[in-house]
């Protein structure tokens, strides 16, 4: 049911290098009064790190079957100073990590703790990042406008030769989502906040894999776009967008096809089969992450208008030919700030990190009688607060 998602950083002026390492043990991370309700016991989950950028640190937890709060894998926290980004590889073996000093990264061992390489990859201080599908480049954003791709060594996880770049009309990349491996129209999607959303023709068996881009307008010039992500077929890009929608809830989701050609929007002036006006509402004011299906597509939203919390808002998608129709599933309630959501490798839990705290994890599960419909479960701290956290992946 999953599907790869980008990973976004925050840049800050100042970050505190002087931090103490905490030892990471079972137990350690307690659970937070559940503001949702569920969460009493649930069924195991796999692997999935968070990074927790006030405190510096790299933290990695699962659910235990039962379990009401998540447990640290073993070494877990790691300190990283100046946290920004990270992606893991396809494989699982690999977790890259993107800091105010640059790239490095790890090594997955088989219980999901850590071995750090020791080796800086490069100085770019990477504010997103992913691995594409077939696990041969590490595609990310350098600054200015740079979007890059580093050929990777599959046994080791090192770079290999020097990047393939592509200068970008604009100088803020927040998100980056790649066409799944295989896929005959392949892509790499970049939000880029006011300046809207990048495409680029992308050919992972190429020396030189980026193409000629082009360019998705924002909707709205009020609007932003900040995050990206491509259906499992990769037929559907996913663009969430500031100020695209109407009401208060102005987070819209645009939905477009993906052909060799590029992308074409496919539901302009269209309502839902709710009849809710296109752009499709996300809930929120503030879309921050897209976890895309291949029969749902879930919105994380950072910012909900009359509230502090921040959501999550699920759609399904029902296809037939080339004809989508989207219908809202359920919204649920998050925590503050909600920067980045991911899906488990048991299928079993979406997992959403808030940068505000109080909790700094929520998770939800699927109700069993409503596809798609996300019910709450366990609320947990990923170290001691406040951590900040900014960015979670989970292990394929």
């Amino acid at each position: 049911m999953r599907t790869a998602t980008w990973v976004r950083g925050i840049i800050v002026t100042a970050v505190a290098f002087a931090i103490a390492a905490i030892s990471g043990c079972a137990g350690f991370f307690d659970p937070l009064p559940n503001s949702g309700g569920g969460g009493g016991t649930g069924p195991a989950s796999g692997v999935f790190y968070v990074l927790n950028q006030t405190t510096n640190q790299l933290a990695g937890f699962s659910f235990a079957a039962g379990a009401s709060s998540p447990t640290a894998v073993s070494g877990s926290p790691y300190t990283v100073t100046g946290p920004l980004a990270m992606a893991i590889s396809p494989s699982g073996d690999f977790l890259y990590v993107s800091t105010i000093s640059g790239i490095t990264y790890y090594t997955v061992n088989s219980v999901g703790s850590l071995t750090a390489s020791g080796v800086a990859l490069s100085t770019d201080a990477a504010t997103a990042m992913q691995v594409d599908p077939t696990g041969t480049w590490l595609v990310e954003s350098t600054g200015a406008g740079i979007l890059a791709a580093y050929l990777l060594n599959s046994t080791t996880g090192a770079f290999v030769g020097s990047a393939a770049t592509v200068q970008l009309p604009s100088n803020i990349l927040k998100g980056i989502a790649i066409s799944p491996g295989g896929s005959s129209s392949p892509y790499v999607f970049v939000a880029m906040g006011t300046g809207g959303t990048e495409v680029v023709p992308f050919s992972a068996g190429s020396t030189s894999p980026f193409g000629t881009p082009g360019r998705l307008s924002v909707k709205n010039s009020l609007g932003a776009d900040n995050t990206v992500a491509v259906d499992p077929q990769n037929r559907l890009l996913y663009v969430g967008e500031t100020a695209a929608a109407s009401g208060a809830q102005s987070g819209g989701l645009r939905v477009l096809t993906i052909s060799n050609t590029g992308v074409t929007e496919i539901t302009t002036g269209a309502t839902d089969a709710a009849g809710n006006a296109y752009p499709y509402s996300t809930g929120g004011s503030g879309p921050s992450s897209i976890l895309a299906t291949a029969n749902n597509v879930y919105v994380g939203n950072s910012a909900v208008s009359g509230s502090s919390a921040g959501s999550i808002t699920g759609f399904s998608l029902v296809s037939s030919g080339t004809s989508y129709t989207m219908t809202t599933v359920n919204s649920v309630s998050t925590g503050p700030l909600t920067y980045d959501i991911a899906e488990d490798s048991t299928d079993t839990y979406i997992l959403a990190v808030n940068f505000g705290g109080s909790p700094d994890l929520s998770t939800f599960t699927f109700n069993a009688t409503t596809a798609g419909q996300l019910d709450a479960g366990p609320t947990a701290a990923t170290g001691i607060d406040p951590v900040g956290a900014i960015a979670i992946v989970a292990a394929p």
